[in-house]
């Protein structure tokens, strides 16, 4: 199963919306997914004693990422970065276990020109910290506010290729490094 991260629980991001994109893209080559939104993670997660007792409405969420075969998280930059929920939800994982030889692969959004480089790029640095195996391919979406139409279809056939072809490499780039466990 591939795990797709929406990398934001800001109400009305364009992400969720690129994500079940992304998760669709997935199912279409035939993978099993799952898709995670970080606006459903539970608000006890956000207080001092999770760093201790994680939550129990958490456990769904840890679950996924341990049975996962690959992570794919589509990640917007707010303020030259990523989400502040998004290293969050990453520091309430298990050490070390969560994502060691886990592979990683980012779809990055912005509403600006650069289509998320600079939160796509720290986040890889975390991914690779907790040992991760990056996929090289990330798939940039620039100016996000006009790429997608009322219900959620990207507009540019051009971006809608890009998009296609780094969702699927991702999938082989996974099937390469667990050619033991389809």
């Amino acid at each position: 199963m591939i795990v797709v991260i929406s990398g934001t629980n800001r109400p009305g991001a364009k992400t969720l919306a690129v994500a079940k994109i992304v998760d669709g893209i997935l199912q279409k080559a035939g993978e099993r997914t799952q898709l995670l939104d970080l606006t459903d993670l539970p608000h006890e997660l956000f207080t001092p004693e999770a760093y201790t007792t994680k939550p129990p409405e958490f456990e769904a969420f840890q679950r996924a990422i341990l049975e996962a075969r690959g992570i794919l998280t589509v990640v917007p930059e707010y303020n030259g970065s990523y989400p502040g929920v998004l290293k969050h939800f990453i520091d309430m994982l298990s050490f070390p276990e969560s994502l060691v030889d886990k592979p990683a692969g980012f779809v990055g959004l912005s509403a600006g020109r650069w289509g998320g480089i600079r939160s796509v790029e720290q986040l890889k640095m975390v991914m690779q910290h907790r040992h991760a195996h990056l996929y090289g391919r990330a798939c940039y979406l620039p100016g996000i506010g006009g790429l997608l139409d009322d219900d959620g279809r990207v507009t540019d056939p051009e971006v809608e290729e890009r998009l296609q072809e780094s969702v699927t490499g991702f999938a082989d780039f996974c099937r390469s490094l667990h050619s033991d466990n389809p």
